[in-house]
């Protein structure tokens, strides 16, 4: 679902390089969801990975795939809590790029608590805006790539 409408805040692009930082930890066999649209270049960049990928521009909130195995995307910040919440009714493995600081909300350790694991860059993410002219973007907070369900070899992976 593209959200481009609703807030402009939310209208960050995650840049391909930032998803090359991780492929190693996506399973290769498996059929990525990405379920928040943008710019839809996403499609682009896990295909060139190597990814199968669902990435059109439906409502996170009520369309589902009929077949996926993971859901991987840098979801709209504002509604990270209802995001986090549907996820966890869909209960099925992801990986997200949010703000480091969601470890500490409740509700996050509610929903999560001893089921996450995380992967912290060395460096920040970097983002592209949708109408803005900034690419590299870098945000005054950390963002990690909060992973569910993944069977990762460690609890907290740091990459370069």
């Amino acid at each position: 679902m593209s959200f481009t409408k609703l807030k402009d805040s939310d209208n960050y692009i995650t840049l391909k390089k930032e998803w090359e930082r991780i492929k190693q930890y996506i399973p290769l066999q498996s059929k990525i969801w990405s379920p928040f649209y943008c710019d839809g270049k996403q499609k682009e960049y896990f295909k060139d990975m190597g990814f199968d990928i669902i990435h059109i521009d439906k409502d996170f909130f009520t369309y589902e795939p009929e077949n996926f195995d993971i859901i991987i995307d840098n979801p709209p910040f504002s509604i990270k809590k209802e995001i986090l919440y549907r996820l966890k009714e869909i209960n099925k493995p992801f990986i997200l790029i949010c703000p480091s600081m969601m470890l500490s909300y409740k509700y996050f350790q509610d929903l999560f608590k001893n089921e996450i694991q995380i992967i912290i860059p060395s460096k920040r993410i970097n983002f592209s805006h949708l109408t803005r002219n900034e690419y590299n973007y870098s945000p005054p907070f950390a963002s990690f790539y909060f992973c569910y369900k993944m069977n990762l070899e460690k609890d907290l992976i740091f990459i370069d």
